[in-house]
């Protein structure tokens, strides 16, 4: 079987609040880190998210 072209990554709040989403990204086409401006529950408002590994 061939190899997953998509892997799981992390995004981790930049609010310090410990908050987390998982997302896919291919690493053949985005091979700088991801960030993203989401929504954090905990800080109730937007802020950056950058990537990080899954442990």
């Amino acid at each position: 079987m061939a190899k997953a072209t998509t892997i799981l990554i992390r995004l981790v709040s930049t609010a310090d609040t410990g908050f987390f989403y998982v997302t896919k990204k291919n690493p053949r086409t985005k091979t700088d880190k991801m960030k993203m401006r989401k929504y954090d529950p905990v800080a109730r408002k937007h802020v950056e998210f950058t990537e990080a590994k899954i442990k």
